[in-house]
């Protein structure tokens, strides 16, 4: 099966090392980063679609991080 996530954070190195982090454990990379100005808390914000094939079949209990 193949599991989708995607991961968001604020423009800091906390979001490369959270990709880092989803890389090292097999993810990855689906299509481009994308940044966005987050208005209320004054902020740049950034996202990226990751994948992850695995074994099994899909449930919506699972936590995809754990994957």
């Amino acid at each position: 099966m193949k599991l989708y996530r995607l991961l968001t954070e604020d423009d800091s190195s906390e979001f490369c090392h959270k990709i880092s982090l989803a890389l090292d454990k097999g993810w990855e990379l689906y299509g481009s980063p994308v940044m966005t100005f987050d208005a209320a808390r004054g902020v740049m914000r950034c996202a990226q679609a990751v994948t992850k094939e695995v074994p099994g079949t899909y449930d919506p209990a699972m936590k995809l991080g754990a994957q």
